[in-house]
C-alpha cells in the first residue's frame, strides 16, 4: 500500500490511544506535531521525532499558528459511549464546540481533514433505546462536516473505527477500553470477567495495527464519507471471555449499550485495506503469554 511521506500533519489526540500510534507510523517520513489536552492521553504514549503541544483543539489556530499542515487527523474527541450520560457538559466541551475552529483552521490552511467519526452512527438497537449523548454529538459533527466541505470546499474524509484494541490502550477507569480491562484483570489473576448483559451483543474487534493503516490509506485517496476501519469477523462479549479461557459475570444492562452495529468497509477495502489481525488468535496469544 502507498505511504503518507513528505508531509505536514496534524494528529489531534496524538497522545492517546489510536493516535500515538499514528504518530508513531509518520514520524518516520513527515514532519509531525500533536495537539492533545490529555483528557485521554499520556506522556507514555509519547515518541521522539513527533512534537507534542497541550491544549484544546479548540484552540487550535493559536497552538498551531506556525504550523502549515498538508494532513489533520483529528482523533482527539471524548470516546466512551457509557460514560457519556454522566459525562454530558465534557462531551459537549470535547466533541461539539471545538469542532468549527478545526474545520476553520482547515480550510484557512488548505489541509485536508481526516475525521474520526463514531460507528455508533450505523448501530443498532432496540425500539425502547435511545442514542447516548456521544453518539447523538458525533453524528451532529459528521453532518457538520459534510454540510462545511459542500459551503467551503473543504477536502476531507470520515473514519468510523470498529472497537479497537491493542498496544497503548487504557486498561483501567472509565476511559478503559474492554479488551485493556479484559488483559488487565486477567493478568491480576481474575478468571470471572464482568460482562454487561446479555452478553451476546456483537463487536468488530479491531486490531489498532489495522486501524492505523486505514487511515493512512484513507488520508492518501480516501474522499468524503463511508470509510469504516474494521475487521469482518463479529464477535459477542461471551465470546472474547471464552477466548480468554474465563468465565462471565453478568453485570445489568446500560444505556446506549447496542446490540450491533452494520460494517461498512466497503469504501476503505476499494482503496486496498484490510484487517490483518484476528482477536480470537490475539487473545489465545496473550494467554499463552500470561499462564500461571
Amino acid at each position: 500500500m502507498k505511504k503518507i511521506e513528505g508531509k505536514n500533519i496534524i494528529v489531534i489526540g496524538g497522545a492517546g490511544f489510536i493516535g500515538s500510534h499514528l504518530v508513531e507510523k509518520l514520524i518516520t517520513n513527515n514532519n509531525v506535531v500533536s495537539i492533545d489536552n490529555y483528557l485521554s492521553g499520556t506522556e507514555d504514549n509519547h515518541f521522539d521525532g513527533a512534537k507534542y503541544i497541550v491544549g484544546s483543539c479548540e484552540n487550535i489556530s493559536e497552538l498551531a499558528r506556525d504550523f502549515y499542515p498538508d494532513l489533520i487527523f483529528h482523533l482527539g474527541e471524548y470516546s466512551r459511549v457509557e460514560s457519556s450520560f454522566d459525562d454530558y457538559q465534557l462531551v459537549i466541551d470535547n466533541n461539539l464546540l471545538p469542532f468549527s475552529k478545526v474545520l476553520i483552521y482547515a480550510k484557512e490552511h488548505n489541509a485536508k481533514l481526516i475525521y474520526s467519526g463514531s460507528s455508533t452512527k450505523f448501530a443498532h438497537y432496540n425500539d425502547d433505546e435511545i442514542h447516548s449523548p456521544y453518539a447523538w454529538v458525533k453524528s451532529k459533527n459528521t453532518e457538520h462536516l459534510i454540510n462545511y466541505a459542500k459551503w467551503f470546499s473543504l477536502e476531507y474524509a470520515i473514519v468510523y473505527f470498529y472497537n479497537a484494541y491493542g498496544g497503548n490502550e487504557i486498561c483501567d477507569g472509565k476511559y478503559s477500553t474492554l479488551i485493556g480491562k479484559y488483559k488487565k484483570l486477567y493478568a491480576s489473576g481474575e478468571r470471572s470477567l464482568p460482562v454487561v448483559s446479555p452478553g451476546t451483543q456483537l463487536r468488530n474487534f479491531t486490531h489498532y495495527s489495522d486501524i492505523v493503516s486505514g487511515l493512512e490509506a484513507v488520508a492518501i485517496d480516501g474522499n468524503g464519507d463511508g470509510y469504516g476501519i474494521g475487521s469482518d469477523k463479529a464477535v459477542s462479549i461471551l465470546d472474547i471471555v471464552n477466548y480468554l479461557g474465563c468465565s462471565p459475570s453478568s453485570l445489568p444492562s446500560r444505556r446506549g449499550n447496542r446490540q450491533n452495529a452494520e460494517l461498512v468497509t466497503k469504501n476503505t477495502k476499494e482503496l486496498g485495506w484490510s484487517a490483518k489481525v484476528d482477536i480470537e488468535q490475539h487473545l489465545r496469544q496473550f494467554v499463552s503469554r500470561n499462564k500461571d
